[in-house]
């Protein structure tokens, strides 16, 4: 019986994926409501395609009480001008996967303010795991705020996935910490690391010629 329901959710997923490239907007809204996670995800999805997904059916999706439809969400608001304040509360959802996809797309909104931002940088240094750090760090570079640059600088002494976003992010900010910190970052015992900070101070010393 469960694989039964699991290849109906799965035909019904079909289904609104096709009615996105299809036009089928009502198909799409009537999934909205559908008791699987993955087929709401696909309605979402669906309605962006067809540049029909509102502010509140986003919003709805933010707010789902499942991590796959909440996840699917956060990367439709990266590109959307609706639900910031919704997006940035995913920052702390309990399922680390959500909050890592809400840091990328909160990095991707031109309409970040202040508090995205401090929000972000405390993903960036507190949260326990490693992927939402490093999303969070580069979400702080894309956006270029100066409150970022602190969160920034710590993501620097992070593991070494961290700190190759982190040395990447550094280019959105300027000022003599972010100077020592490039040349304290060419001598990591991360390649990659060492290879980027080396071509920034580069880039950095070729514009005060």
């Amino acid at each position: 019986m469960a694989s039964d329901t699991h290849e109906d959710a799965a035909t019904r997923r079909r289904t609104v994926v096709t009615a996105g490239h299809l036009g089928q907007v009502s198909v799409a809204q009537t999934a909205l409501t559908d008791p699987d996670p993955e087929v709401r995800a696909a309605a979402l999805g669906a309605l962006q395609r067809m540049e029909m997904l509102g502010a509140a059916e986003l919003i709805a999706g933010l707010k789902d009480p499942d991590p796959i439809t909440r996840r699917r969400s956060a990367l439709l608001a990266a590109q959307s001008e609706d639900a910031l304040t919704e997006l940035r509360q995913l920052l702390t959802d309990p399922e680390d996967a959500v909050a890592e996809v809400a840091a990328f797309a909160c990095g991707e909104r031109t309409d970040a303010d202040l508090e995205t931002v401090q929000m972000l940088a405390v993903v960036a240094v507190e949260h326990e795991d490693s992927l939402c750090r490093e999303a969070a760090v580069a979400a702080l570079g894309s956006l270029g705020h100066p409150a970022g640059c602190d969160a920034v600088l710590a993501g620097c002494s992070d593991r070494a996935t961290v700190r190759r976003r982190a040395v990447l992010a550094l280019a959105a900010f300027e000022g003599t910490q972010v100077t020592a910190m490039l040349t304290k970052l060419t001598q990591d015992r991360d390649l990659q690391v060492r290879q980027a900070a080396e071509e920034l101070l580069a880039i950095e010393l070729g514009e005060q010629l």
